[in-house]
């Protein structure tokens, strides 16, 4: 299992590194981030919710640790979380049904382009 903390404490610390040798870049990260939350439609847990079923249909370890966080301290609970990531799974689980269509319609123009039977 991931050290999760160690993990948080690693990345936050190079994140500060990049900061200090590309500012505008952090700086335009965090703008992008703060302008997203103060639309204020969503409260935050719902908010971060959220984001922990977006960090994990984009494999992001970093967005998950940075996610799970916020959650915690905006009161999500482990039966909100397990909500959230069902939603992450049907999504993930339907994008993988719609680029099976995709690639059998590939694969048929591909076939038709080459004369090749099915």
């Amino acid at each position: 299992m991931k050290d999760w903390e160690a993990y948080r404490k690693q990345l936050f610390a190079t994140i500060q590194q990049i900061a200090q040798e590309s500012p505008d870049i952090v700086r335009g990260y965090r703008a992008i981030a703060e302008g997203a939350a103060k639309i204020g439609k969503l409260d935050p847990k719902v908010r971060e919710l959220i984001s922990l079923a977006v960090a994990v249909t984009a494999r992001c370890d970093g967005c998950i640790v940075t996610h799970v966080d916020a959650a915690v301290r905006h009161g999500a609970s482990r039966e909100e979380l397990v909500e959230a990531l069902g939603v992450a799974i049907s999504v993930n689980a339907g994008a993988a049904l719609v680029y099976s269509a995709r690639t059998m319609d590939a694969f048929a123009a591909r076939l038709g382009a080459t004369g090749a039977g099915t």
